[in-house]
Order: structure tokens, then C-alpha cells, then sequence
């Protein structure tokens, strides 16, 4: 039997002044490890390392660099670039003529280095023609997916949201396929993101929006390996493809025959549904889905009249 990942739970609040380092204590006198192996990565690419310190709340070594802007990428699981944002940003650091807010950095894989929080300022200073980025360099590789979890530049709608879950998720596959998936229900927020950014991978106008209630209500992160877990989001997100394509012969017959509703196609998921008609313990997802595609292959849709829809409401079509 698959075991679900617990509840979060937030932390209690602190007393105040109890945690972390005093200032004093947050000076770094000397590099070990993991720190000096990021220092001797800054210097090998030409960087400069122009302060370190311990940062004070969990007192774990950070450097303070200056780096060459082409040794720097996003990490390659977060949303895409808005043009948009970038060129404002960029716009506003050129009348200020001052670059104040570093990107966080970790050693990339290879080599040189990702920033997981940077992707826009970092594509700012670069149209500006800058040589060099300021970055708070993060010596263990793991922060970035902790980063992305709390991100302020996080995804804002539910496309950009499960496709940056679907990146990070492939990421930690090639990281350990091994570990548990719900170790990272952290970073990963939603299991039913998942499967809906498989979904988006495969069929980019798709419109998740109808689906995303059904797959929260019903899917949850499990202790299996991340590598099985994957092969469970992906048959999931077949199936529900799927049931999208039989869904839209619905809509299209509907509208053939006058229907005119921006909520046909939440209207159609609603009516096939089972789970509005269940109080106890929901069927598993492989079952709901089942019986929604038999519902939507045998929808009758010379039954349905125009004030049926009156009460429609969800995702718009286009959503």
C-alpha cells in the first residue's frame, strides 16, 4: 500500500532574539570544505570572492562574489522568461545605473554556476551588456530546490506553476531517482502539479484548470523511489489526456448545436464527475478517471438545454 506524505505543519513562532547568530558570530574567518571548494570554483572562472560570512540564522557559510556574467545560468527547472519582466527590470536598473540586488548562486553540475531565483535580473544585466553579476553564492548545491519552494519570482498561474514542478521534479531524478518522493513535497507543492506538468509538456494549450481539483483532491506524494513515482504521474497523465480529447468532442457537439458558454468545458467535467456525489472516502484516481471517460464517450448532449448552463462556472475554455 502506497504511504502518503504527512501533513505539513508551519513552525510555532519564536520568542524573539532566540535563534541564530549574533552579528559577531556571523563573521567568517576561515573556508572548509563545501566552502572552500565554491571559493576555489569562483576563483577558476575569473570571479572574485569579495566577502563570506556565516549567514545568521542557521549560521551555514555563504560568499559574497562578483561573477563573469556568461558563467552563470538559471537553473534549468523554473519557469520560463518573461520578456515582459525582463526588459522592464532592466530598464529601471539602467536609469538607476546601480545593480544592488545580488543573485543567489550554487555550483552547477558541470561546471560553473546556476541561480535558481535569478533568471530575470540575470537576463536584465546581460541586454544591459554587463561583464559581470553580483551573486551570494550558496555552498551547498541542494538550496536550490529550497530556494524555488519560496521563490518571490514563483509561477503565477497554474500552467507556469506545473511546469516548474515538473522541472524540478526531473531535476531531482537526475540528481538521486532513488530518494523518496515525498521527501521533496516541500519544493514540489502539489502532487496533482506533477501530473498536470506532464500534461502541459505534452499538449502546451492544454487547459488544466477543469482537472486540477480532481487530481488535489485525489493524488498525494508517496514514499515510493522518485523514478516510480515519475511512471505514476505519467500514467496519470496519459489517461487524462485522454479524457481532455474526449471532453473536447463534447464541446465541439455542444457548440454545434448552439451551446455558447466560456464554461462548456467545466460544465462538461462537472456533469462526469463522480466525486460531487461522494461524502465518504473518494475512489482511487485511477477509478475516478475511468469513469469520467466512460461518461464523456456516452454524454448525450441532446438532453442538455441552454438554461442547464446557466449555473455553469470554473476555468473559462481558453483557461
Amino acid at each position: 500500500m502506497v504511504k502518503h506524505a504527512p501533513a505539513r505543519r508551519r513552525p510555532r513562532k519564536a520568542k524573539p532574539g532566540t535563534k541564530g547568530l549574533t552579528p559577531g558570530e556571523s563573521r567568517l574567518e576561515k573556508l572548509e570544505g563545501s566552502a572552500a571548494a565554491a571559493f576555489a570554483a569562483v576563483e577558476k572562472v575569473g570571479g572574485s570572492v569579495v566577502g563570506m560570512y556565516k549567514e545568521p540564522l542557521g549560521g551555514h557559510p555563504v560568499l559574497l562574489a562578483i561573477l563573469p556574467i556568461d558563467t552563470i545560468e538559471p537553473t534549468p527547472f523554473q519557469r520560463d522568461l518573461s520578456d515582459t519582466h525582463h526588459k522592464r527590470l532592466a530598464d529601471v536598473i539602467a536609469k538607476t545605473g546601480r545593480y544592488l540586488d545580488p543573485v543567489i548562486a550554487v555550483s552547477a553540475p558541470s561546471q560553473g554556476f546556476w541561480t535558481p531565483n535569478g533568471r530575470h535580473r540575470l537576463a536584465a544585466m546581460r541586454r544591459l551588456g554587463a561583464r559581470s553579476i553580483t551573486a551570494l553564492l550558496v555552498v551547498d548545491r541542494e538550496v536550490a530546490w529550497q530556494i524555488l519552494a519560496l521563490n518571490t519570482e514563483k509561477a503565477h498561474n497554474l500552467k507556469e506553476r506545473s511546469l516548474e514542478v515538473i522541472r524540478i521534479y526531473r531535476g531531482l531524478v537526475e540528481e538521486d531517482a532513488a530518494c523518496p518522493e515525498s521527501d521533496f513535497a516541500f519544493y514540489l507543492e502539489e502532487a496533482a502539479l506533477v501530473t498536470l506538468g506532464v500534461c502541459y509538456e505534452q499538449a502546451p494549450r492544454f487547459g488544466g484548470g477543469v482537472y486540477h481539483s480532481i487530481l488535489r483532491r485525489l493524488e498525494n506524494f508517496s514514499s515510493e523511489p522518485l523514478r516510480t513515482s515519475l511512471k505514476v504521474h505519467q500514467k496519470h497523465a496519459a489517461t487524462v489526456l485522454d479524457l481532455e480529447d474526449r471532453v473536447a468532442a463534447v464541446v465541439k457537439r455542444l457548440k454545434e448545436r448552439g451551446m455558447v458558454s466560456p464554461y462548456l468545458r467545466s460544465f462538461v467535467v462537472a456533469r462526469i464527475n463522480p466525486l460531487r456525489w461522494i461524502k465518504g472516502d473518494p475512489p482511487p484516481l485511477d477509478d475516478v478517471l475511468k469513469t469520467m471517460r466512460e461518461r464523456a464517450t456516452k454524454f448525450n448532449v441532446e438532453k442538455i438545454k441552454p438554461q442547464d448552463l446557466a449555473g455553469a462556472a470554473g476555468p473559462p475554455d481558453d483557461a
